[in-house]
């Protein structure tokens, strides 16, 4: 049995309780400033506003006042906010976290310095915990998994990644059920960088709609399943390039959180929604400013964040103007309102 508490209530970190209470552990559910309404529900009601499901009795639910009385004592602390409060993620932990705690990332993206050197989540937190950072374990899952579906009991196969097999172990005993499976990697550098360019090739997963939309075809017999899956692929190439770049195994990058979680995002949800219009020739800035202005994008935050850095690290010659075409063209869409027209000729590596 490990205590484990819950920084963020989200759906994703709230759906995560389910087969962590279920298997005897103790779990404490802390919202963050922003979470007030979520927690004031499960206090009284028990009910989840976003998730619309019951949360567990034995959940125990604390607003962020109450943050250091909840973290007190557990063996885990996962870090359940989105990519946007990673770094108040980071100073939060810096005061409560205790030496020999393990850190359990939930949220996806990477961060890049002024030269375009990137980094993982979990690495911008051990940034602001300092020392710290040094005397806690760090691990991370990954995996196509819809909270709502975990939630219910859908079966749903992650991997808990990590720096410390025992640790992974500890981890996947403790959250491993009948319907949610766990395997376990120590390749946290190519796990978690795949976790965040899968969010990025998934806006792509509505351009094919937003097009035949458009073009008032949305009934269409033929649906550009083709056009899709040719999107899939050269995203799935360049994933892989981008994992062994950072130092990872690319091999993961045919796995579970990678292709895999790649698929289940591009089946739905807000980026896919973006990508839609962006198919359906609305130029950007009028997406995030107007069609979905005030809706969390962490796939095309993720787009800025990586098609920066390339730009960036291809004028330093770390990598060459031919890589990542893929991530390129979805850059100048989200940040120069380029209209969508793929270079076909560069991808999986340029015609032979």
């Amino acid at each position: 049995m490990l205590r484990i508490a819950v920084l963020g209530a989200g759906v994703m970190a709230t759906a995560l309780t389910f087969p962590a209470i279920e298997n005897g552990n103790e779990v404490r559910l802390i919202g963050t400033q922003l979470d007030d309404e979520i927690i004031d529900s499960i206090q009284v009601t028990r009910e989840h506003p976003v998730l619309e499901l019951k949360v567990d009795e034995r959940v125990k639910a604390y607003h962020f006042v109450d943050a250091a009385e909840a973290i007190e004592g557990a063996d885990v602390i996962m870090s359940g906010v989105n990519s946007f409060g990673v770094d108040w993620a980071g100073e939060q932990l810096t005061r409560l976290a205790k030496a020999g705690q393990i850190i359990l990332c939930v949220t996806k993206g990477m961060q890049a310095d002024e030269d375009g050197t990137l980094h993982i989540l979990p690495e911008v937190l051990k940034k602001h915990m300092g020392d710290l950072a040094d005397k806690v374990h760090w691990a991370a899952i990954v995996g196509p998994s819809i909270a709502g579906e975990l939630a219910v009991h859908r079966d749903t196969c992650v991997v808990f990644c990590g720096e410390e097999q025992e640790v992974l172990n500890r981890l996947a005993a403790a959250y491993r059920t009948d319907y949610y499976h766990v395997w376990t990697s120590t390749d946290f550098i190519g796990h978690e960088v795949s976790a965040c360019m899968k969010n990025i090739f998934a806006f792509g997963g509505g351009f094919a709609a937003g097009m035949l939309e458009k073009a008032e075809q949305a009934n269409a017999k033929y649906a550009m399943y083709d056009y899709t899956a040719a999107l899939f692929s050269e995203g799935a190439r360049e994933l892989k390039q981008m994992v062994a770049f950072m130092g990872g195994d690319p091999e993961v990058a045919t796995g579970l959180g990678e292709v895999g979680d790649m698929f289940v995002t591009t089946m739905g949800g807000r980026n896919v929604r973006a990508g839609t219009y962006v198919g359906a020739g609305v130029p950007f800035s009028q997406i995030r400013n107007v069609k979905m202005k005030g809706i969390t994008l962490e796939g095309v935050a993720a787009v800025g964040v990586v098609g920066e850095a390339i730009g960036k690290l291809t004028e330093r010659g770390v990598i060459a103007e031919t890589d990542y075409p893929l991530v390129r063209a979805l850059y100048d869409i989200v940040s120069h309102d380029a209209p969508l027209e793929l270079p076909w000729e560069k991808f999986f590596g340029g015609e032979k």
